[in-house]
């Protein structure tokens, strides 16, 4: 049997890799602006998810069936809020604010995850922890007004950011209800999520159409489509899976941090954005929200 460090490790290792899949997200919802219309991307992006998940678990599958159709609401909830929901306001903010302010906001959904897991679950926030928050909270506002405060006294906030917060609060309410997912294999479980999720985006990109507003993909646009595809989309949301199994979503949600760390690093180099004084100083305080979380927290998971 596996010891509980070689276990938490492990854990480790899934969600720095989901972290950095992540981060390359935040960067793709950039380069996507002009390449794709953000609808027609999450649909494509959940359309090719769901049919090569299908294909990996289609021996899984029927022994899976009956629990999955017991809990179809479930999976329905979970793909329409904290997958397709989520990446559809991740992907429209990428059209009115930077790659760097999405991975640095993005930092905000471990506040999200503890607060929602002391009211849901009970679970007690510590001091440390408690300061932890404030400290991300500080660095999101910073973010978000661009270090300058007479944007904060006049709610001049741009808009993606707002809806990256947005985006952010759904996805922390989809890491707290992995606890209640049904038990079955990590691969089935999101082949059911990504069902949920490619019922929920036809809608969206329907709704696209009618306003006039989709861009069919250029071949910049298709590349962007599966790399989201392998990476953020099945790579990382198994990971995801597996490490809040391991450890629990508190524990798992505060890696979320690292998403900052490896967003501005490949906004810099891949994408030339500007690292500015104000995200060094956004940067920190999140990054330190994480420290202090963790020395906060109890010992037991």
């Amino acid at each position: 049997m596996e010891n509980t460090a070689s276990a938490s490790a492990r854990a480790y290792l899934f969600l720095t890799v989901t972290m950095l899949c992540f981060g390359l997200n935040a960067n793709l919802s950039r380069l996507a602006v002009g390449e794709i219309s953000p609808m027609l991307l999450v649909a494509l992006r959940w359309i090719a998810t769901f049919v090569l998940l299908l294909v990996l678990v289609r021996r899984r599958l029927p022994a899976a069936w009956p629990t999955l159709h017991a809990q179809w609401l479930f999976l329905l909830l979970m793909g329409t809020l904290g997958l397709t929901s989520f990446n559809a306001l991740f992907y429209v903010a990428g059209h009115t604010t930077s790659a760097l302010n999405i991975g640095i906001i993005q930092g905000s959904i471990p506040i999200f995850v503890l607060v929602g897991a002391a009211f849901l679950y009970r679970t007690p926030v510590r001091v440390l922890q408690a300061v932890g928050i404030l400290a991300t909270l500080a660095g999101i506002v910073i973010v978000t007004t661009q270090g300058a405060w007479e944007n904060l006294s006049s709610l001049v906030f741009r808009r993606g950011d707002l809806f990256m917060l947005v985006a952010c609060a759904l996805y922390a309410g989809y890491s707290l209800s992995l606890r209640r997912a049904p038990a079955v294999d990590h691969l089935v479980l999101l082949t059911g999520f990504a069902a949920g999720a490619l019922a929920a985006s036809v809608p969206l990109v329907v709704a696209e159409a009618v306003i006039g507003e989709v861009l069919w993909p250029t071949p910049t646009g298709w590349l962007i489509v599966t790399v989201v595809t392998f990476f953020p989309s099945i790579l990382a949301q198994v990971l995801y899976i597996k490490g809040v199994a391991i450890i629990g979503p508190g524990r798992a949600g505060a890696f979320l941090n690292l998403v900052p760390v490896f967003a501005a690093i490949m906004a810099v180099v891949f994408l030339d954005e500007v690292f500015a004084l104000h995200h060094a100083v956004a940067l920190g305080l999140v990054l330190g929200g994480i420290g202090l979380f963790e020395l906060g927290r109890p010992a037991s998971r």
